[in-house]
């Protein structure tokens, strides 16, 4: 089951006024929508929220909401923070059953950069996704998904088919889509521009 537990309450008032209402009182206004019931008004304590946002375990998870005595398996689809106060200002959560499919974005990493030889001679690692679509079960999100980059030189290509992702998890996006390179050095390139200057200037010499 979900880690985190969040103890809602239910927004009589919608709307702007509504929220900015919540928002006096201590809570965090948020809304709890899918499934085949009709959207719901909701808010959470301020200080609970917090907490369970820098836990790092809130977006992106299978959360347990809590009303009374009422249960009911989210995931937490966006929050929105104050653009200067940094605080939480809104959420969105979505009703899941605990085994549903769905679709979400684990975040791609990389490690052993060190053991690459193209990054030790180098080399730089174009990232073109930082997280990847994947579909599983509500209950087996990954945390992550962590690509070994040992052994790759420059011109290395990591694709979307070439990430190990766990039992029960697939990609939801093409197979071909590049995840990652390893390009060449801009020292190298220079020194190539610079030998192929120098090999046409002697060209035009004779």
């Amino acid at each position: 089951m979900a880690e985190i537990v969040l103890n809602v309450e239910v927004r009589e008032r919608t709307g702007t006024g509504g929220a900015r209402a919540a928002r006096r009182s201590g809570l965090v206004p948020g809304i709890l929508y899918g499934g085949d019931k009709d959207p719901v008004a909701i808010a959470v304590k301020s200080n609970e929220f917090r907490k369970a946002l820098y836990t790092g375990k809130l977006l992106g998870h299978l959360v347990t909401l809590k009303y009374g005595q009422e249960t009911q398996p989210v995931i937490a689809k966006a929050v929105d923070m104050h653009p200067v106060t940094d605080e939480p200002w809104h959420f969105d959560l979505y009703r899941v059953d605990e085994h549903q499919q769905i679709k979400i974005e684990v975040p791609v990493h990389f490690t052993n950069q060190d053991d690459s030889p193209g990054l030790k001679r180098g080399g730089t690692l174009n990232i073109a996704l930082h997280t990847l679509t994947v579909s599983c079960p509500a209950d087996q999100i990954p945390e992550e998904i962590v690509f070994d980059l040992t052994g790759l030189d420059i011109g290395a290509t990591i694709r979307v088919g070439d990430l190990k992702l766990p039992a029960g998890v697939v990609a939801a996006v093409d197979a071909e889509a590049t995840v990652a390179s390893v390009a060449g050095a801009m020292a190298e390139a220079a020194e190539e521009t610079g030998e192929g200057g120098e090999a046409a200037a002697e060209g035009g010499e004779e």
